[in-house]
């Protein structure tokens, strides 16, 4: 959408972290268990097709996604490996789903009911994976009488093939276990009243597979820690080295001596108390870069410079140490010099969690991979 020769405001997207961060979650595998890399939400910021690439190239073999537009994506892309829909897909698509050879996500009897019917003149079977809700109250059946009947709807039809059932841990990133175990074993107990097991029984994603590794399950959905960022944040330390692939970079596009009194930014929020040095940079929350990230500090030649005044739609200003030319650079956030500002940085400073930093990051920003 944008290209990088008209701003020099991007993120850069290291593959050989992605690569790293996929290599030691395949050394943890268990015998005959999958790794599907989930690129929801356009590779949670990194971009979904290229990632795809990069993880397809280091050996995983399927995807994960929400929407149906996004598995659609990747198979425009080329991308022929399986795609899992985790999101519920509105009925009326499931002849594009079952020909695209998707699998999606069921939840209800209702949605499997009505597919049935749109099923009936199609020549392609539709791959299903059951949730089970047993206790992040999302989606997902909930009691045995539910899961039998849905069992039953999907065994007896060929218009079906029941690939998988899994389930969604609620706190499977927090040194509590009681809740996991509580969800646990509600799963257990659902899968052991299936007559017929599915190929896949799955219940990790990036938490779980990183501190529950004794869990049984075929296929893994590693998410955030394939990009490098920790589930829990702080709260847990991982037992695998987790390398960020994403570094947000900027410069400087104007740098000024303001006076003691002088205000910067929409409502004069910040007033100088000395002669400062103030640098502008050409971000702001049009790009994600968040309007409340005032007193947040970013990097100049290893220096850290703190954000003075609102953040505007298109830029927000720094103060800086002393001058420095127009064009320097400026890490908002990765490695300068001895230092580095992390997404777990931004998140406690925003009272939010990395996750949603990343997939913040909007589409004015380039993506460069290296």
């Amino acid at each position: 959408m944008y290209k990088r020769k008209h701003r020099k405001t991007y993120a850069r997207i290291s593959k050989k972290a992605i690569q790293h961060n996929l290599k030691n979650e395949q050394a943890r595998l268990g015998a005959n268990c999958e790794l599907f890399a989930v690129v929801k939400a356009d590779g949670y910021g990194h971009g979904a097709v290229e990632i795809a690439k990069v993880a397809r190239d280091a050996g995983v073999t399927g995807f994960c996604v929400a929407l149906l537009g996004e598995a659609l994506e990747l198979r425009q892309a080329g991308i022929r490996e399986p795609i899992l829909i985790l999101g519920i897909v509105d009925v009326a698509y499931v002849a594009i789903i079952a020909a695209e050879k998707l699998s999606v996500t069921v939840g209800s009897l209702e949605w499997l009911k009505k597919a049935k019917l749109k099923m009936k003149n199609q020549n392609n079977s539709l791959r299903i994976h059951i949730a089970l809700d047993t206790g992040m109250g999302r989606i997902g059946f909930r009691t045995v009488s539910e899961l039998t009947e849905a069992e039953n709807t999907v065994s007896d039809s060929k218009l079906f093939e029941f690939e998988g059932v899994y389930t969604h841990f609620a706190t499977a990133d927090e040194s509590d276990e009681t809740k996991f175990n509580k969800q646990l074993e509600i799963f257990n107990k659902l899968i052991n009243k299936l007559k017929n097991k599915p190929r896949f029984i799955h219940v990790a994603n990036s938490a779980t597979a990183l501190w529950h590794q004794q869990i049984p399950t075929n296929l893994v959905r590693y998410g955030i820690a394939m990009y490098g960022l920790n589930p829990s944040g702080h709260a847990l330390i991982s037992p695998v080295s987790l390398e960020p692939a994403m570094e947000l970079i900027s410069e400087l596009i104007q740098v000024k001596e303001i006076q003691p009194g002088d205000t910067v930014s929409y409502g004069a929020t910040y007033e100088a108390t000395d002669c400062e040095w103030v640098g502008t940079i050409p971000i702001g929350y049009a790009d994600g870069w968040r309007r409340s990230l005032q007193g947040q500090t970013v990097l100049v030649d290893g220096q850290r410079c703190e954000i003075i005044g609102r953040v505007c739609m298109d830029q927000c200003m720094i103060r800086l140490p002393k001058e420095y030319p127009v064009g320097t650079t400026v890490v908002l956030v990765g490695k300068s010099g001895t230092d580095q500002v992390t997404m777990e940085e931004l998140a406690e400073h925003l009272d939010t969690i990395n996750y949603e930093i990343i997939c913040g990051i909007t589409l004015r920003v380039p993506r460069i991979y290296v």
